[in-house]
């Protein structure tokens, strides 16, 4: 019987498949991305890359190239640097799955450690008189009210167009991350200056830039993103961000002014009379029931910011609550009272805040969880 041999499969290459430039790679990447946020945060650095590789194959990428590329951020602060250095490990991730490249051109960069400041919340005193001051323009003081109640994403808030409000139940429908749809909830404060923001308007953005925008050429913003009334494009990011530091930074100690991140894990006076938008959506859902407070702080009345009043939550302790009580002997299962709460003050004479209780209470008793790991001792929370 004669043996018919079967035709063999051509081999694996044993290399990165060849022959697609890093333009190419890049294109290929971001468009696999499905959260618009992170395909334009890491285009900002792999247009970079692009530009620098040129049309080299993706294959003969190396450790230089990526120097060349962070070397634009050398001096930039730790997250900036951090943050566009995860734009390239996610390609280059990306790129060996794809069997495009063999070695790893990011092997010699490393993430650096960011330096905090121990008082980064912010006392609602200066908030409000933020808020409150009219030589800001009302833009600006809609925009910080409402990212303050709402505990929103300043991405989040800056995307809304004006069919997006629910003026009635004071609420309005944003694409969170990850594309869910939620809602966020504002209070009084920006209740009462919302109408006065829209002007009659019924369509387009609901924060606008300054200026026109163009209507053709590079620049020129998409048809979601500019105003039909007034021609004027979608206030962005960045410049939200400056006009937030500038501002703020005549009330900051520091000089350095605050960021619109930080609005966003603040609550007056813990939360006691200070939850707002939905409870502030159920305090950012109870933080995920503490978890998501970790490393994070929350804003105390009064002045007493360096004394110790926003307690940071020790990261990777993601349950473990600090509470600092007051002097006069507070234990952990007993509450302050509403005078206390309200004023701020502990009755001790030490200017430490119970912020941080009100700020995981719940209808006035601490979650079950965070009850079995606050610490005690000698009769007083720690």
């Amino acid at each position: 019987m004669p043996v018919v041999a079967f035709p063999s499969s051509p081999a694996a290459p044993d290399g990165p498949a060849p022959g697609l430039s890093v333009e190419a790679a890049v294109d290929r990447f971001l468009g696999s991305l499905q959260t618009t946020t992170t395909r334009h945060s890491y285009a900002k650095t792999l247009t970079r890359l692009a530009t620098l590789a040129g049309h080299r194959p993706a294959a003969d990428l190396s450790p230089e190239d990526y120097a060349a590329v962070m070397d634009r951020w050398s001096s930039a602060a730790a997250a900036t640097w951090n943050r566009h250095l995860s734009a390239l490990v996610s390609f280059t991730t990306w790129a060996q799955r794809q069997d495009l490249l063999a070695t790893n051109p990011a092997r010699r960069l490393e993430r650096r450690t960011p330096t905090r400041r121990g008082d980064r919340a912010i006392p609602a005193a200066r908030l409000e008189t933020l808020f409150t001051d009219t030589t800001h323009a009302l833009r600006e003081r809609v925009l910080w009210r409402l990212l303050y109640e709402t505990a929103a994403r300043a991405e989040e808030i800056l995307s809304l167009n004006v069919e997006d409000l629910d003026l009635e139940f004071r609420r309005a429908r944003v694409v969170s991350k990850g594309g869910a749809i939620e809602y966020v909830h504002w209070a009084t404060g920006t209740a009462r200056l919302l109408p006065r923001l829209l002007a009659g308007r019924t369509t387009g953005p609901l924060f606008l830039a300054d200026r026109r925008a163009p209507t053709s050429g590079p620049r020129a913003p998409a048809a979601a993103d500019a105003c039909p009334t007034t021609g004027r494009g979608r206030l962005s990011y960045p410049r939200a961000e400056y006009l937030f530091k500038t501002a703020s930074a005549q009330l900051d100690p520091h000089g350095q002014g605050w960021t619109l991140h930080q609005l966003r894990h603040l609550q007056r006076g813990g939360c006691g009379d200070g939850l707002v938008g939905a409870d502030a959506q159920e305090f950012h859902q109870v933080g995920q029931r503490v978890g998501r407070l970790a490393g994070h702080q929350v804003a105390v009345d009064g002045e007493a910011a360096g004394q110790g009043c926003g307690q940071r939550l020790g990261r990777g302790e993601r349950a473990k609550v600090a509470v600092r009580c007051a002097a006069g002997g507070l234990r952990g299962d007993q509450q302050p009272a509403a005078s206390q709460v309200d004023k701020g003050a502990t009755g001790g004479g030490e200017g430490v805040h119970l912020g941080i209780r009100q700020a995981v209470t719940v209808d006035g008793q601490l979650p079950a969880e965070v009850q079995d790991v606050v610490q005690t001792e000698g009769g007083r929370c720690r």
